[in-house]
């Protein structure tokens, strides 16, 4: 069992403050970090709607200026594709990532399963980059959306007019500010938020239509641009269907919507491997917030298409970026105006504070796993740190445009989107469910035409997420690697034969033979022995215990062992396990051996045939390789007092 010390009291410095409310973990037969139990606080599903809502409902700020400068007149029926395909496509897709995937690792956890050995976490890895791309965007992007619902209010204009960059930058200090401090319970918050923004939405889209209705030329007039610019209305459609990959911002929130599943009440006979009403409770999150926001998209994009003068959404225009909160302005006054910026500017930094939680749960629910997190990744404030610098790089490079900054933010939307609906799509394969499979593909086929087609148009997503997968990659291969001599077992069990077979060489001297299982016939286990007593000098030939391992999965990081013991050829005793690692397994069996009996083991190796070199890299990579070394290099780095480590000895 594991001891967990809080660290002792250390000076106050940077480092300390730094990796403050991080425990020092001293470990027996545990692997790195631990997962200790959580009891966190609850909430009905409407309620942690609203937390993925921050984020989701908040993109009306800018989606209807973007929707407009992409696709101009067309805005509308491109807006209607884009809705048919979140409730046909993405809601249908992610209802059932929230069924296979119940406990919060999103759709990642999906390809994991699904995708074996190092292929998956690679895969996995790559898919965090973007995942990065998404949510630092949502940040970036956010912020500058608040500031230009600032910079454009009627009051602030003349103060702040030429300083976007530096009042987005200051926007995201103070998030990294609050996470820094501490961020706590945030959907209370988050409720308040959504409500009163979605609120002052339907009053000035109400108000919107209610001009449009008194101004019927409105609707001819844009009728006609339609035909006049495009002719037979088949030619519209298709136009639309082409554009609409530059709206997918209005896809945000669906992988927030399925992380955020832990805090949903569940029934009372709920089990964490079959959590009923909790993924009942976030179906209805998803396909409530979806609705929700279909209803907001189509009608935003229809006001503002009527009432907005096209110049007005075009860079340094009035609209540019904050469609909505013209209007308000325009026809509810510069009060009204105003409470209607304060409310969009808030839910906006709060869905940068979203994004902030998501990566700093989603960083950690990973890598530690894979054995691919340093040690500061353990703490909150490092990681926040790195993240607002990454913002304030992302702010700098696009001068906090909101326009330069869609298509990144949309890339990382769909690539995560597009991994959903391919892993809902094998999952349906496997359980053979014809329907669902062709179904899942043909969403799977359109989402991937809507990210390649995002990306031919607005390539500077695939740039950004390049180097955050390039950095992931470096960081999380240079970490693995480092911590490749660890322990790496959460624990050993022995079942009643292994248990017979030490206890009964405790009493003399406990031996054991490291043997790599072929074909287990009897001349495997007279040949081995022979050349470890010829090797070693052995004096009782009989009075030992071969060791065999078998390799699972490699690219897993830690291991439990469940050591078996068997008689083979009425002779040989022999213990048997699987591991990820055969050094590693050895080292945590020994160091087991001897905190069971209080005796020190020997265990006897021969020397490895090949380049030294290429047996560490077999090692590192296929958990194989030049055993001896490396298990002597475990118990060294496990036990740091010379006089209880077990013995290893090369022949």
């Amino acid at each position: 069992m594991t001891k967990t010390e809080e660290a002792p009291a250390a000076p106050r410095s940077l480092r300390s403050w730094l990796m403050k409310g991080v425990r020092e973990e001293r470990q027996a037969h545990l692997a790195p970090h631990p997962s200790p139990e959580q009891t966190e606080k609850t909430h009905h599903w409407w309620q942690v709607m609203c937390l993925t809502g921050v984020d989701y409902f908040s993109t009306l700020g800018y989606q209807p200026g973007i929707a407009a400068l992409a696709a101009g007149a067309i805005s509308p029926i491109a807006t209607v594709v884009l809705v048919a395909l979140t409730l046909l496509g993405a809601l249908p897709v992610y209802r059932r990532v929230a069924r296979g995937s119940p406990n919060g690792e999103g759709s990642l956890a999906m390809l994991e399963r699904l995708l074996s050995f190092w292929k998956g976490k690679i895969f996995v890895l790559v898919l965090l980059g973007f995942a990065a791309t998404d949510f630092i965007i949502t940040m970036t992007l956010s912020a500058a959306d608040a500031t230009a619902h600032l910079v454009e209010n009627p009051h602030l204009e003349p103060f702040l007019t030429g300083h976007q960059v530096v009042i987005t930058l200051v926007l995201l200090a103070l998030l990294g500010a609050v996470f820094l401090r501490g961020f706590k319970e945030a959907i209370g918050v988050a409720v308040i938020l959504v409500v009163i923004y979605l609120s002052l939405n339907v009053v000035v889209i109400t108000v919107a239509f209610g001009q449009v209705m008194a101004q019927p030329a409105l609707w001819s007039d844009w009728r006609a641009a339609l035909t006049q610019a495009h002719g037979n209305p088949w030619v519209v459609v298709g136009i639309a269907l082409l554009v609409f990959p530059k709206l997918a911002l209005g896809l945000s929130g669906f992988e927030t919507g399925v992380a955020v599943m832990p805090h949903i009440n569940g029934d009372s006979d709920d089990t964490p491997a079959h959590p009923a009403g909790r993924i009942r409770g976030a179906k209805r999150l998803l396909t409530t917030a979806a609705v929700i926001m279909s209803i907001f998209l189509i009608t935003s994009s229809l006001v503002t298409t009527l009432l907005i003068p096209p110049a007005e959404f075009q860079p340094g225009g009035a609209a540019n970026g904050r469609a909505l909160a013209y209007l308000a302005h325009e026809y509810l006054g510069s009060t009204f105006g105003s409470v209607y910026d304060a409310s969009t500017i808030a839910i906006l930094w709060f869905a940068g504070a979203s994004a902030m939680a998501g990566m700093l749960n989603l960083i950690p629910r990973y890598l530690p796993r894979y054995g691919m997190a340093p040690q500061w990744a353990r703490a909150v404030r490092p990681l926040v740190l790195i993240l607002t610098l990454g913002a304030f790089i992302i702010t700098i490079i696009f001068r906090a445009d909101v326009d330069a900054q869609g298509g990144a933010y949309a890339t990382g939307v769909l690539v995560l989107i597009t991994s959903a609906a391919v892993a809902v799509t094998l999952v349906a394969r496997r359980a053979r469910q014809r329907g669902l499979t062709v179904a899942f593909g043909v969403v799977s086929l359109i989402f991937i035409y809507t990210t390649a087609a995002n990306i031919l148009e607005r390539p500077d997503g695939v740039k950004i997420a390049t180097v955050f997968i390039a950095a992931i990659l470096i960081v999380s291969l240079a970490s693995r690697f480092a911590r490749a001599f660890e322990r790496r077992v959460t624990d050993v069990t022995f079942d009643k034969t292994a248990q017979l077979f030490i206890r009964d060489t405790a009493r003399r001297t406990i031996r054991f033979i490291a043997n790599e299982p072929d074909s287990r016939d009897r001349a495997e286990y007279s040949d081995k022995l022979r050349q470890v007593i010829r090797d070693n000098d052995l004096a009782d030939p009989n009075d030992v215990i071969f060791i065999e391992i078998t390799v699972t999965d490699p690219s897993e990081f830690a291991s439990h062992l469940d050591v078996c013991g068997e008689v083979q050829h009425s002779r040989y005793r022999v213990l048997t396990l699987s591991s990820s690692t055969v050094p590693n397994a050895l080292a945590a069996l020994l160091l087991a051996v001897r905190d069971r009996t209080d005796r020190l083991p020997h265990i006897y190796f021969e020397w490895t045939e090949g380049n030294p070199a290429a047996n560490l890299i077999r090692f590192l990579i296929f958990g194989v390789g030049e055993a001896a070394p490396v298990t002597r290099e475990v118990i060294r780095r496990a036990e740091p007092d010379r006089d209880r480590r077990p013995h290893v000895h090369v022949g």
